[in-house]
């Protein structure tokens, strides 16, 4: 299955005011009963080795600057998915993403009926707030491109 970069949804600028950055790509699955939750949960499940040693990395770097490295406490619900607190949700759109020092993120999670499946977009939303959140916006780019191609893959395996 293809990964597509697409343009963000339009929809989704309120959903992060200020935000600076936005970028979303996007995967076709035979699944017609897959839901914005169950797409999240594929996506976040088992993820490569490589990733979690990125993620591992970055978390003993932030950790002394005092960034979380989850934002469990954030979701209205209480319901995390993988790291992400789930900030709202409908059957065609998950939210999730926590705010920091740094930076504010917002994982997007979109599910639209195409042909004879589904199309399924994650936009990532990010406002940042200083120097550091610029800064460790552009070194995380590269491989948050990979890493999000990586997770779209998952919903079609």
């Amino acid at each position: 299955m293809r990964v597509n970069e697409v343009p963000p949804p339009v929809d989704t600028a309120g959903l992060l005011p200020g935000m600076q950055f936005a970028d979303a790509y996007c995967i076709e699955v035979p699944d017609q009963a897959l839901d914005a939750h169950e797409a999240m949960q594929r996506m976040t499940a088992r993820s490569p080795r490589w990733a979690e040693t990125l993620m591992s990395i970055r978390n003993l770097v932030v950790t002394p600057f005092g960034l979380k490295t989850s934002g469990k406490d954030e979701s209205p619900s209480g319901e995390t998915i993988g790291i992400f607190p789930v900030l709202s949700e409908t059957r065609q759109r998950l939210v999730a993403g926590f705010n920091d020092k740094h930076l504010d993120f917002r994982v997007v999670v979109d599910v639209t009926a195409i042909g004879a499946g589904q199309q399924v977009t994650a936009t990532t939303l990010v406002k940042t707030h200083n120097r550091f959140g610029r800064t460790y916006l552009t070194l995380i780019l590269p491989f948050h491109r990979l890493i999000v191609a990586s997770m779209l893959r998952k919903i079609a395996a």
